[in-house]
């Protein structure tokens, strides 16, 4: 729980048996729900041993993990000195990223009716300014935003000293997984290194890929279609035949496919996951360091791979909130799932 002193300064959290002991006391008043937050009534700062606390921050597409944990020196077996990360408060901020997507796209669709309409009102324009350096559509400074807001606002809480974020940085080419004059699912380099059509005629080897029909005119089809979120990416086309083109139409592969097994799973396998999470977490990983940099604490940025191997080398399962507890350096045996000292033979 939180703790404010006398005059509002934040202290250490406590637990939250201390903190019903101090109302039930009388010592303590409910200062803030929530956060659930609570103030002493005759204990000031001054008077008061205040470490510090460490916030932690897991960025995400739809969640980030917020942590908040102190670090203490223990001695362990054998003189040796290790340094005790201890969670005190974690919690997870989910992004409305995707319903401010659609809000704008219903917004657009409403203005662009103006265009073609006539209406004696203000005829529509475009907007076509130049945009500032740094800026980001809604749905991504959404993010951002609300990251940094919470992050205040538990600066006022919480005797914060450092914040360490994940910056994670995701090859968009490898996901896409298209490398042109390179072999690739055992294509030749020439067809890997032609156009989109030739390249789908190399994978499916000139075959429809709902029926495996061959010698007759193929269509290039969306195996999820562009009414439902479907992408012209590569991973996301195939080749069709016409009469299979024309009864799938705009329908869930799933659906179409749904008597044939085999065959979905076929064509499931040849595609690929979306990239909005990934190009979302690549934009905005840079603007969100600097916005934190505002909060007057130091900031320290972390890769990836080492709060993953830090999550591995203890055991813990993969969350949001445990890879923010996790990121930065860790005292840990190397090689081992164990966080703690080790057995004596």
């Amino acid at each position: 729980m939180f703790v404010l002193a006398k005059g509002g300064e934040p202290l250490m959290p406590c637990h939250q048996a201390r903190a019903r002991e101090l109302l039930a006391g009388g010592r303590a008043v409910v200062a803030r729900r929530a956060p659930f937050t609570i103030r002493l009534k005759h204990r000031t700062r001054a008077g008061s041993a205040v470490e510090g606390v460490q916030l932690r921050l897991d960025p995400g597409s739809k969640a980030t993990g917020i942590a908040i944990a102190d670090e203490r020196h223990r001695n362990g077996p054998k003189g040796r000195t290790a340094v005790a990360r201890r969670g005190l408060i974690t919690l997870e901020l989910r992004h409305r990223g995707q319903q401010i997507h659609g809000g704008m796209v219903r917004r657009a669709a409403y203005r662009r009716r103006r265009r073609s309409a006539n209406l004696r009102y203000r005829a529509p324009r475009h907007d076509n300014r130049p945009r500032p350096d740094g800026w980001l559509p809604p749905s991504l400074r959404h993010r951002v935003d609300s990251t940094t807001a919470v992050v205040a606002r538990l600066c006022r809480y919480a005797p914060v000293r450092e914040i360490h974020v994940e910056q994670v940085a995701f090859d968009t080419t490898a996901f896409a997984g298209v490398m042109p004059s390179c072999v690739q699912d055992g294509i030749e380099p020439t067809y890997a290194a032609s156009e989109v059509p030739q390249f789908l005629r190399a994978k499916w080897k000139r075959s429809c890929a709902y029926c495996d029909a061959t010698g007759v005119p193929l269509n290039i089809d969306h195996v999820r279609a562009r009414s439902r979120g479907g992408s012209d990416r590569v991973s996301n086309l195939v080749l069709a035949c016409v009469p299979c083109n024309q009864a799938k139409g705009t329908a869930p592969v799933q659906e179409f496919l749904a008597d044939r097994p085999a065959r979905l799973e076929r064509v499931i396998r040849q595609l690929r996951k979306p990239l909005q999470d990934v190009a979302a977490t690549n934009a905005t990983r840079l603007q969100l360091v600097k916005a934190l940099a505002t909060q007057s604490v130091p900031v320290h940025a972390w890769s990836g791979g080492r709060t993953h191997w830090n999550r591995f080398a203890m055991g813990l399962p993969k969350s949001h909130t445990l890879d923010a507890l996790t990121n930065g350096v860790i005292d840990h045996e190397r090689g081992t799932r164990s966080s703690g000292y080790p057995r004596r033979s």
